[in-house]
């Protein structure tokens, strides 16, 4: 058995549908996130149609992929948010809300989920994380994105 990089993952040569779903809350590192996850699934599945959906914040993207993954038409949909830790728990609560979402509505639906919406202390680790090349975490979502849809494209025979 060879040993296949991590870094990026081998293109199932069937057409995919991707849908990225991301919040307008906090658009300049949200708009990161997607446009480095766009560029690289463009790379990785230069076949397959990219769908974006903006919905107004964190809070409601599980409401758009649970719709999407009910569809049964998906290779894998990408939540991108970002959540920055204000003076209150807001922000905890609000990030373990839509992870848990986000999770259950994988496991229900059987479709890839990348989570993607990102909890941050501060602006400058969201700048790290969303509009840096180095170790952008839209990038690695549609590298994850591309691998899962295959594995599951494998496991049913598609």
């Amino acid at each position: 058995m060879t040993k296949e990089s991590p870094s990026r993952p081998p293109v199932d040569r069937a057409k995919r549908t991707f849908h990225i779903v991301a919040s307008r809350y906090n658009a300049s590192y949200v708009d990161g996130l997607i446009d480095h996850a766009t560029k690289e699934l463009r790379q990785l599945a230069p076949d397959a149609t990219i769908f974006l959906h903006r919905v107004p914040g964190s809070f409601e993207i599980p409401v758009i992929v649970g719709e999407l993954a009910s569809q049964n038409k998906v290779g894998a949909i990408i939540a991108c948010g970002v959540i920055l830790q204000g003076e209150t728990n807001h922000a905890q609560n609000l990030s373990r809300s839509v992870t848990d979402a986000l999770q259950r509505i994988a496991v229900e639906r059987g479709v890839p989920i990348i989570n993607v919406v990102l909890s941050f202390d501060n602006e400058n680790q969201a700048s790290a994380r969303c509009l840096d090349n180095k170790i952008n975490r839209g990038t690695e979502a549609a590298r994850a994105a591309v691998e899962v849809a295959n594995v599951l494209s494998e496991l049913r025979g598609g």
